[in-house]
């Protein structure tokens, strides 16, 4: 579990847990790692020798030169780094050495409090939330990725390496290789991996690992893509959590699982008198969740390319529609082998997304349909893709927004939503967002050079 702490000053038990190993493992440098608005990972190298002075002092930095943090006449900001993350990094392990990371909280040191524009705070603060009411948040992502070529500069291509399909084996599955380097190198950096496989596209993985509290979840999907990346490049290919890299073929997605727990450890989401084995809360969190799926969808979806993922045909949800059986639909009510394990599944977010963003957006969106006690809509048990329009509207099916432009107005409009980010994160996630989306909408792609230059 990730600590709720933040230190400001001294050296707790579990900081002086991590200096002993730093010395123990041989460690040389630790990379302090936080993430930007937008979900980039950054962070920062310390020689071993300065992480007590980390955990002690904290380690400052220009905020202005990281998107979405601060202006450049309010620039110092400080990170503490969260003792819990420590992990040493697979890939810079040697015989006599080894390289680890810690991940970290931002200080505003104007305030000497923490920043309300840290993706993490931003989390924390739902989670504060959902405390308030009683609930602990437990969530399961299932990220998935491509694995391309490189070319002989070094650079990714989109030639996948095997032509493998849904739990293809070798020789198909040219990857699996890989996919065990990966999942030791999580293993080693305390993931418990329940499974991998391929997935449907040519070149597509999969690999789930077990659900945790939220702040640790998202911690761990940032490690996650780092470690894929960073394994990926050993083999010479090139990783890439982008939704749609390869037209007509299928996306990467993050189905996200996400149930209720009480302090004492009973699942809030259960009620096994219910058809369903959903609880009202469960319910009423699903109700929240698909009032607000606009909105939410800029947050899980915050790319352009995502929305080439989001379209019919391809096992991408559009409907926001809830069923107990099928996938087409947004949200769905997995089997559950035991009572612990009812929840819910969001299909709809992609892994380009910020996930400490994302999951607060969910948090506060269900959070809302508790309070207001709504009522979640019949589930939907058929096809939703073989509808037309006219059977939809005959069961009061939406869809969701179909470009970073709409979605970006369905934030704007959604002061639930809004709220969750902090004006600091809502106000340049809208900026660059917009500006994204500004910049496709006035390029020239190749397609349209294909289509249209000899042509007229």
């Amino acid at each position: 579990m990730a600590s709720d702490h933040i230190t400001d000053g001294g050296i707790s038990e579990d900081a002086q847990q991590v200096i002993d190993r730093v010395e123990e493992e041989q460690v040389d440098f630790i990379r302090l790692q936080f993430t930007d608005v937008l979900g980039t990972v950054k962070n920062v190298s310390i020689p071993a020798g300065q992480i007590e002075k980390a955990f002690d002092e904290g380690i400052y930095f220009d905020g202005s030169s990281i998107e979405g943090f601060v202006r450049i006449q309010e620039s110092d900001m400080r990170l503490t780094p969260d003792p819990t993350t420590f992990a040493i990094l697979p890939w810079r392990r040697h015989e006599d050495s080894a390289s680890a990371r810690l991940i970290c909280d931002v200080i505003d040191t104007s305030m000497g409090e923490p920043f309300e524009g840290d993706p993490r705070y931003v989390l924390r603060e739902a989670l504060s939330r959902a405390a308030d009411m009683g609930y602990d948040v437990n969530v399961a992502p299932e990220p998935e990725f491509f694995l391309f070529e490189e070319d002989e500069n070094g650079r990714a291509t989109t030639r996948t390496n095997d032509a493998g399909g849904y739990f293809d084996l070798a020789p198909k599955d040219l990857a699996s290789d890989v996919r065990r380097d990966i999942i030791y190198g999580l293993e080693s950096m305390g993931f418990e991996i329940e499974a991998s496989h391929h997935e449907v596209a040519q070149g597509q993985h999969e690999i789930n690992f077990e659900y945790d509290d939220a702040l640790t979840t998202a911690d761990n999907v940032a490690t996650f893509r780092t470690v894929v990346r960073a394994i990926a490049a050993e083999h010479d290919l090139h990783a890439t959590f982008m939704p749609k890299p390869i037209a007509r073929i299928n996306g990467s997605g993050m189905h996200t699982h996400v149930s209720l727990f009480t302090p004492e450890g009973e699942n809030a989401f259960h009620d096994a008198d219910d058809e369903f084995d959903l609880s009202a809360t469960a319910e009423q969190f699903l109700a929240g969740v698909l009032e607000h799926a606009p909105a939410i969808t800029a947050i899980c979806n915050p790319t352009v390319n995502s929305y080439k993922r989001l379209v019919p045909g391809y096992e991408a949800p559009v409907f926001r529609a809830w069923s107990d059986r099928n996938r087409s639909a947004l949200i769905r009510k997995p089997a559950a082998r035991v009572p612990t394990a009812s929840r819910i599944e969001l299909r709809s977010p992609d892994p380009s997304c910020n996930p400490y963003l994302a999951f607060a957006a969910i948090v506060h969106a269900g959070l809302d349909g508790i309070d207001r006690e709504l009522v979640a809509p019949d589930p939907v048990r058929e096809n939703i893709y073989d509808f037309d329009e006219e059977r939809r509207e005959e069961y009061g099916i939406e869809t969701l927004p179909g470009n970073l432009g709409e979605s970006i107005d369905a934030l704007e409009a959604d002061e639930v939503i809004g709220t969750a980010l902090g004006e600091h994160v809502y106000e340049n996630f809208i900026e660059a967002k917009s500006q994204e989306y500004e910049d496709y909408r006035v390029d020239v792609s190749q397609w349209e050079l294909d289509r249209y230059l000899e042509t007229f």
